[in-house]
């Protein structure tokens, strides 16, 4: 069974196709990610549950990249990023996005005649429905309007074409967003303006600007719900009604500015067209030769998917709210947290590489809220790895930034137990690893410590942190971080080789089966199988654990063979065996094989990957599972041009034999460096780089950094 499995992976084909000409932006489809699985084939288990699966949970609406604005449509609240494909109505289209359950600010929907607060949503369909890089049209069939989305950093326009007889007028959701409504305002300020604020994670303000003459501003409330009403006086007629509205964090005039400084006298198609224009910019970035129009399509969507957030919090003065409620301005551009447990695999350090600028000001925005709010880096769900973002990204040269002070939290975030740093931490220093409960029959969806996932990821942030004090000549932490690095030995188990927890007593947990996934107790959102192999500063170590390599050969072989139980879990979907692609835990153990002189097995399950788990369903318009902000899609963008994060905090690339014949990479510094793939094999005979002979399996970012041609030869 094994051996066919794998032979059956290596009979994988790359097929050529070529059109240089086409705009890069053509290739993005915002609607890939949208739909949610269903089918056992997809699932990987069947459905008995009645909620849905979790999707690649991705909005489909238009931004630029790392924008203060997305505007998207909302076809349900608390569902990922308020739309799924499946669905048939829609109640709005919000102007923040993250591809989570939150945000959502100011849903706003054109409408005609009467309606109700609890009675407002549209039926759409998918053929009257398109979606580009900085761009969204859907037509709305409950009222006969064609609306269409575009918008800057800090701005959205609204166009709207109603039938010419119909009255126009907006709906303002202003109680309602992804999260509670803490406070509101909405008023008329002229003939032609409307503003207000929404405060729901984050106090919205907004100042919007009509080409139709306001009549009234009205709330209606026939229910529970409350939601606002903007008529227009004399608005019969085939002209579309357009509203540009800027947004900001800090105060209405401030939104103001925003939208006289980016949109005010701009037309839509002209905004429309350097929102494009934008997005085929940072595309460009990488420029792929061969590959079928299918992959082009995946790679391009993907690489547009992982520029979406962090999100813009300033304004264009550069004022922005901070940690503890001020308006300040520090001369740089202010963002939200990065989704650390998820996109410090690979997506961060794809954003260091591509928009260093952008990448410099979120480790300065989240060094200002470390300092004013508890003395910790932030950190994101669970672990910590803002120490692997600082690194990683100042290793490959990102030295615009004040590293003594980011440094300064990330040593408390590594060594002062505290509320706000690494939970159980005074645990994890006290005896090297943290305990879990000593209980029986834990439901999957139970929250625990998360112990043993802890351990093994702060390990990994130990090292990163030490890799700083090296830097910076910080000789006693470094000694400590380093030798805490290898705490992630201190749970694993030789008589079963799979990592285990532990009760308080340092006993096994005895009621201890593999296969069975947990939230949050001993594997964070895993089971055993997929917590397999996570050392990445050490795989040498993590090696030697075992009794030799022909047992981690068959310990990997079974992790992609033996087959899922039918667990149902929401989020994980796309198994290969137990190998979980729908979930980060185990995104890196594939490049295991490479330790172990097998890394022919290893490009096998990538591609596998590759072609099977980014368009799937029905519709091929699913992800195996959730984006997470833009981590599963760099995933794909990584791998399928040849390189990839093992260790992200370490500043070189694991190399993988690309998809594409030819990549153009151009940095954010303007080097650009060349990777081209001989043969059309999928095991690596020789990796060259300028003509040079490289040794192992990684080439460093320094020499990539140096412009010439990476050379991966296959058979």
């Amino acid at each position: 069974m094994k051996n066919s499995f794998f032979a059956g992976l290596l009979s994988l084909t790359v097929m050529i196709s070529c059109q240089p000409d086409k705009q890069l932006t053509n290739y993005v489809n915002p609607l890939l990610g949208t739909a949610t699985l269903w089918e056992t084939k997809d699932l990987g288990y069947e459905r008995h549950l009645k909620t849905r699966t979790w999707g690649a949970e991705v909005f489909p609406g238009s931004s630029v990249p790392n924008a203060m604005v997305q505007l998207s449509p909302v076809t349900q609240f608390r569902s990922g990023a308020g739309y799924q494909y499946e669905d048939t109505v829609i109640y709005g289209f919000s102007h923040t996005n993250k591809g989570h359950w939150n945000l959502l600010h100011l849903p706003v929907l054109p409408v005609t005649g009467n309606v109700s607060s609890g009675d407002y949503a549209s039926t759409y369909s998918h053929s009257n429905e398109s979606a580009r890089p900085g761009y969204y049209q859907v037509f709305l069939e409950r009222y006969g309007v064609n609306a269409e989305l575009t918008s800057t950093l800090r701005c959205a326009y609204h166009k709207y074409t109603f039938r010419p007889d119909d009255d126009k007028k907006v709906l303002v959701d202003i109680t309602r967003t992804n999260n509670g409504v803490r406070d509101w305002s909405i008023q008329k300020v002229d003939d032609y303006t409307f503003s207000g604020n929404q405060d729901a994670e984050g106090n919205i303000r907004f100042y919007a600007v009509s080409n139709y003459k306001i009549e009234d501003v009205r709330q209606l409330k026939d229910g529970e719900h409350e939601v606002s009403i903007i008529s227009f006086a004399d608005s019969k007629g085939s002209k579309p009604l357009e509203l540009k509205i800027g947004f900001s964090f800090v105060s209405i005039d401030n939104a103001k500015m925003n939208l006289e400084q980016e949109m005010k006298d701009k037309s839509f198609a002209q905004v429309r067209k350097e929102a494009d224009k934008t997005w085929e910019n940072l595309l460009s970035k990488i420029e792929v030769t061969g590959g079928t129009e299918r992959e082009k399509g995946i790679f391009y969507s993907c690489l547009y998917r992982s520029f979406l957030w962090p999100a813009l919090r300033s304004d264009v003065n550069g004022e922005y709210t901070d940690a503890k409620g001020n308006v300040v301005n520090n001369g740089f551009r202010y963002y939200t947290d990065p989704s650390f447990w998820d996109d410090y695999r690979n997506k961060l350090i794809l954003l260091g590489m591509i928009s260093p600028d952008v990448t410099t000001d979120v480790i300065k925005s989240i060094t200002d809220k470390g300092e004013k709010r508890n003395g910790y880096m932030p950190t994101f769900f669970h672990g910590d790895h803002a120490s692997v973002f600082v690194a990683g990204n100042y290793l490959r040269g990102l030295k615009d930034f004040d590293l003594n002070r980011a440094y300064k939290l990330l040593v408390n975030n590594a060594t002062v137990p505290g509320k706000g740093g690494r939970p159980y931490l005074d645990e994890y220093i006290e005896q090297g690893w943290i305990a879990e409960k000593d209980t029986t029959n834990v439901p999957t969806w139970d929250e625990y410590k998360a112990a043993v996932t802890k351990t093994v990821e702060y390990a990994y942030d130990d090292y990163a942190t030490a890799l700083l004090a090296k830097e910076l000549g910080d000789e006693s932490i470094y000694k400590t971080l380093m030798e805490r690095s290898g705490n992630y030995k201190n749970l694993f188990d030789p008589g079963t080789g799979f990592w285990r927890g532990k009760i308080a007593d340092g006993s096994w947990i005895k009621d201890f089966d593999p296969y069975y996934p947990y939230y949050a107790y001993m594997y964070r959102e895993a089971n055993a199988w997929q917590s397999l192999f996570f050392a990445p500063h050490d795989p040498e170590g993590m090696i030697a654990l075992y009794p030799g390599e022909k047992a981690v050969e068959q310990k990997l072989d079974s992790l992609f063979t033996e087959p899922w139980r039918n667990y149902e879990a929401h989020n994980m979907t796309g198994f290969i065996g137990n190998y979980c692609h729908g979930n980060q835990p185990d995104h890196s153990v594939p490049y295991t094989y490479y330790f172990i002189g097998k890394q022919e097995k290893a490009q096998c399950v990538l591609d596998s990957i590759m072609n099977h788990y980014y368009d799937m369903g029905k519709e091929k318009l699913a992800y195996s599972g959730m984006d997470d902000a833009g981590e599963m899609s760099a995933w794909y963008v990584f791998n399928a041009i040849g390189l990839y994060t093992y260790s992200p905090a370490d500043p070189e690339y694991i190399v993988t034999v690309p998809l594409f014949d030819q990549v153009k990479f151009t940095l954010g510094d303007n080097n650009q460096f060349t990777i081209v793939k001989n043969g059309n094999g999928r095991k690596i005979t020789d990796i060259s780089y300028d003509g040079q002979k490289i040794n192992g399996w990684f080439i460093s970012h320094d020499l990539l950094k140096q412009g010439k041609q990476l050379t991966i030869t296959t058979e």
